[in-house]
């Protein structure tokens, strides 16, 4: 088993929620995060006076899959994230260990 992270920008979560029901994911876990990347922020004017914002709002998609769910999972994220812009974002895939239903007390796959 698989988490899969992506950490993408806010506006396409829509489209990667669309995506990802599209190849039957039933469930994610939605953040709205923080951060930088090369990109390291932007400037911006309010009022005639200029700053710079270091931390860009972005969004974190959690999914529990099964492994060999894991291609198609990115797959689906690439396709409906990339904007072919700076800041993109990136994709993280860890192992999982173990997961338990709290409802059932079900266990490892059976759990997804």
């Amino acid at each position: 088993m698989k988490l899969v992270e992506a950490i993408v920008k806010p506006f396409k979560l829509e489209e990667i929620k669309d995506a990802l029901l599209e190849i039957g994911i039933q469930g994610m876990t939605v953040s709205e995060v923080k951060g930088f990347g090369r990109q390291k922020g932007h400037k911006e004017t309010y009022r005639g006076q200029e700053y710079t914002i270091e931390f860009v709002p972005k969004v974190k998609i959690e999914v529990a899959v099964k492994d060999a769910q894991v291609p198609r999972v990115i797959e689906a994220i690439m396709t409906a994230a990339k904007t072919g812009s700076i800041g993109d974002g990136k994709i993280f895939v860890r192992e999982l260990s173990d997961v338990v239903r709290i409802r059932t007390g079900e266990t490892g796959e059976l759990a997804l």
